[in-house]
């Protein structure tokens, strides 16, 4: 399929006023400065700088009291001027050189900050914006340090109401990568069983699977992944898996996304991706993707590359690029290859849906962007990962109202995504655990759907025949791990939307 694009267009959405700075300080008054650890020194372009100094890993911040009442915009902007010099590892990615605002809100506090790497750089300006709380009662700035030891100075502080316009290359068609209205189908891999598959096509009437290339057990692969040797004896074997499946699926008729679900140098703890701290990571990430690319240049059932599940950025080490950054080149290297392939993005962090909140586009042709929703996760993970079960849908969770409403302000920054450039989004994984009180997960996968369909996004479910707390084989009984005799209702509502489908 041919998209055409209106080249580079400033896209700025009605619905958001430019940015409007309510605080700034430069420290050109140290009077007027709060006090607190540090001192003023001379600094940027030789002005006054607040300066904090660590010996040892510790904790030294100032809080500076903003204005919530002129923050009306629906997006909020960070910005400042940092300079440091050997700052220590944080033992958490929250950690490190601060740049936060401690939000007061209704449900409780929030800590958006901007993410800023550690070690040794010279001035850099920083630029983080987030949307606005509903129920914001209070905000206060705190710069320093936290956790880590080391210099640090900062300068040019400012909170503004709004956020930078966005740029971007606007689709003048979206480009969904298919020729078919609709693609409706599931997570699948890494292990490729033919059987599956064609039950897959046959009955279940899915036209795509997103295969994952997925070191398992995934805790462990974190740590594996260090190991670029191993790393790559293990994805050749993937590969080999994948290799199957693709004739498989050719023969049944399923388009094939190919998910790189397993990042080069694996993920610190907290999620963030050693592929933004170690250049040696990026290096291989770069050199990988065209010989994938290379590898199913003729196989026309494989419509696209996700290019990496879930990428978390955390402050991006010093001459390393961002994920945005990065995703163009591995892209342009693998047009290198196959020029017509499109590619699946999903933002940072974890393909989430408020990603899409200040995200610019790739400045590249046939992108596909991608997100997944678990929201709220205290619904869709009760009794996992210490979340408290039982939760009910719709209802009060975790202390708001959630409906088919609520998700779909979820999906705002997605859909104001898609409008704003007319894009193609691919919903890539969403699901609800399956022992949900009464018909919650039912009820919670007809209103994702419902938005889903109403939105013209293409989507896959999480998952099919992996874990059996996913699978809308088995039944509500957590400790019966058989398939239920009779399709569920969860599966029913699956097997309605994929009889709907086109096959390729």
């Amino acid at each position: 399929m041919k998209s055409s694009i209106i080249g580079i267009l400033l896209v700025v959405s009605a619905a958001f006023a430019e940015e409007r700075v309510e605080f700034r300080c430069g420290f050109d008054k140290p009077e007027s400065t709060p006090a607190g650890p540090g001192r003023i020194v001379t600094g940027f372009q030789s002005t006054p700088s607040l300066q904090i100094v660590l010996a040892e890993p510790g904790t030294a911040t100032r809080s500076f009291p903003i204005p919530a009442d002129a923050l009306t915009d629906p997006y909020i902007t960070l910005r400042a001027v940092v300079r440091a010099d050997a700052v220590s590892t944080p033992p958490n990615p929250w950690n490190g050189i601060k740049v936060m605002l401690v939000l007061q809100t209704a449900d409780g506090p929030q800590y958006p900050q901007i993410p800023i790497p550690v070690g040794s750089f010279d001035w850099r300006p920083f630029v983080h914006s987030f949307r606005r709380p509903d129920s914001l009662r209070s905000a206060t700035l705190v710069v320093g340090l936290e956790s880590v030891k080391g210099t640090v100075a900062f300068d040019d502080l400012q909170v503004a109401s709004g956020r930078p316009p966005r740029k971007g290359l606007r689709y003048d068609a979206p480009f969904p990568g298919h020729a078919l209205d609709r693609l409706r189908g599931v997570m699948y891999g890494p292990t490729c069983r033919p059987d599956d598959l064609r039950n897959l096509a046959r009955v279940w009437k899915a036209n795509m699977v997103r295969w994952q290339l997925n070191w398992e057990p995934m805790d462990k692969a974190t740590q594996w992944a260090t190991d670029l040797t191993a790393f790559d004896n293990w994805l050749q074997t993937a590969l080999k898996q994948c290799d199957d499946g693709v004739r498989i699926c050719k023969e049944e008729g399923l388009l094939v996304l190919v998910d790189l679900h397993c990042p080069p140098g694996g993920r610190l703890d907290g999620g963030t991706c050693r592929l933004f701290q170690d250049k040696k990571y990026q290096d291989y990430f770069l050199e990988v993707w065209p010989k994938i690319a290379l590898r199913y240049k003729d196989a026309a059932n494989v419509y696209a590359f996700d290019l990496l599940n879930e990428a978390v950025e955390g402050p991006v080490a010093a001459g390393l690029m961002n994920w945005r950054d990065l995703a163009t080149e591995a892209t342009r290297r693998i047009r290198a290859v196959d020029p017509d392939r499109a590619v699946v993005f999903e933002p940072s962090p974890w393909g989430s849906a408020f990603g899409f909140e200040t995200l610019e586009p790739l400045p590249l042709e046939k992108v596909i962007y991608s997100f997944h929703m678990y929201e709220p996760f205290q619904f869709t993970h009760q009794t996992l990962y210490n979340n408290p079960g039982p939760v009910s849908y719709p209802g009060a969770i975790a202390g708001a109202t959630w409906n088919r409403a609520r998700i779909a302000e979820v999906f705002r920054p997605v859909r104001e995504f898609q409008q704003e450039f007319n894009v193609q989004i691919f919903v890539g994984e969403f699901s609800a655990i399956r022992w949900a009180p009464g018909d919650s997960a039912r009820d919670w996968l007809a209103d994702v759907i419902d938005l889903m369909e109403e939105y013209r996004w293409d989507w896959s479910y999480h998952a099919y025949r992996e874990w059996d707390g996913w699978s809308v084989e088995h039944g509500p009984d957590r400790n019966d791990t058989r398939p239920a005799a009779e399709p569920t209702p969860r599966m029913k509502q699956l097997l309605d939307w994929f009889s709907r489908n086109q096959k390729p």
